[in-house]
């Protein structure tokens, strides 16, 4: 079998340490080459057309031109797969989701470490997502990068069976998400919850995002919230989300088991608990991301009686999780993300 050649890596980070540190990283793994290092914005746009890397790792707050008038122009000119390097504070969280808007594929972040940029605990994770992305085809965006492009609220035609609503997604997702639920009607029968895979710190941003666009209210869940019709919880980054049939309605439970999880919160952990909790009036919803989180909880969606749907490969950032869930036959119908509220509302 021949081999396949390096990733290719355009280092951009203003900071003399964690350039280093990230060649060390990455240099150690065969399947990824340091290509190249750039001080900031514009010394990343020089080299992205000097060296035409495979990905490129961006820094967000950089002088000269920082890292989002960078990707800007690399997507327009030169476009290359992007992994973004941020942070946790609300304003890191809403500038990543706008990083994700104008082309970056995924994250990392960088402020989880402890003490002086420590970044070798974020190897793993770094060199996971480099090697995911290199395979993702990038196209031109026209400048300015538009916002996401969604269409308006749809009218409701009959309501949906299903009394709840769950959709796990994770690389690719702010975008899929920012393209889907401002889709749904403000009508809506049934209650929606969201899985998105991502950092501490960073779905409360994604929560308010969705909320400022969609004729639904959108919230981070907390612990006790009640499940009703009309409104989205996403489940909150660092733990896992069940829900709980009491006296006075369905609630939100928050918790850090099973700890073994590799994804906290876990689509699996969380569907298998709507799917006990509300039997066959489930449809479970996967879309673009890294991964097999889900097959389980579908699975257990199916077997309740529910009803599921993914996103079909065309508009996939990654047909990992989706792949993954109609290669384990519990997937009644693939769809395109442009068709996937349509699809929600016919109940599949």
């Amino acid at each position: 079998m021949k081999r396949r050649k390096p990733v290719r890596v355009l280092v951009v980070d203003d900071s003399a340490f964690v350039r280093q540190a990230l060649t060390r990283m990455l240099g150690g793994n065969t399947e990824i080459e340091v290509a190249g290092l750039a001080v900031d914005g514009r010394d990343a746009c020089e080299k992205v057309r000097a060296l035409k890397p495979d990905v490129v790792t961006m820094d967000i707050q950089m002088p000269r031109m920082d890292g989002l008038q960078a990707l800007e122009e690399i997507m327009a000119e030169t476009p290359v797969p992007v992994l973004l390097l941020s942070s946790q504070t609300k304003d890191g969280g809403e500038v990543t989701l706008r990083g994700l808007e104008l082309g970056a594929l995924d994250f990392v972040d960088k402020s989880r470490v402890q003490g002086n940029m420590n970044l070798l605990n974020l190897a793993e994770e770094l060199r996971e997502k480099i090697l995911a992305i290199s395979r993702v085809h990038v196209t031109r965006r026209p400048r300015p990068a538009p916002p996401v492009v969604t269409g308006p609220a749809l009218v409701l035609g009959r309501q949906p069976r299903a009394e709840v609503i769950v959709i796990a997604t994770s690389t690719g997702g702010p975008p899929a998400l920012q393209a889907l639920v401002p889709r749904l009607p403000k009508d809506l029968a049934s209650a929606v919850i969201i899985i998105q895979h991502m950092p501490v710190g960073f779905t409360r941003s994604l929560a308010e995002r969705l909320d400022a666009r969609s004729v639904l209210r959108v919230r981070e869940a907390e612990e006790d919230d009640l499940v009703e019709p009309g409104q989205v919880l996403v489940a909150p980054a660092g733990v896992h989300m069940r829900v709980r049939r009491r006296l006075h309605g369905v609630r939100v439970t928050l918790d850090e088991e099973p700890r073994s999880a590799l994804h906290r919160p876990s689509a699996d952990v969380l569907m298998a608990s709507i799917a006990k909790t509300y039997g066959h009036r489930v449809l479970g919803v996967v879309l673009t991301g890294m991964g097999s989180d889900g097959v389980e909880g579908l699975r257990a969606i199916r077997a309740a009686g529910g009803k599921t749907l993914a996103e079909s490969e065309e508009t996939c950032i990654i047909y990992g999780m989706p792949k993954a869930a109609v290669e384990a036959g519990v997937i009644e119908r693939s769809v395109p993300l442009w068709a996937m509220a349509e699809a929600i509302l016919a109940g599949v």
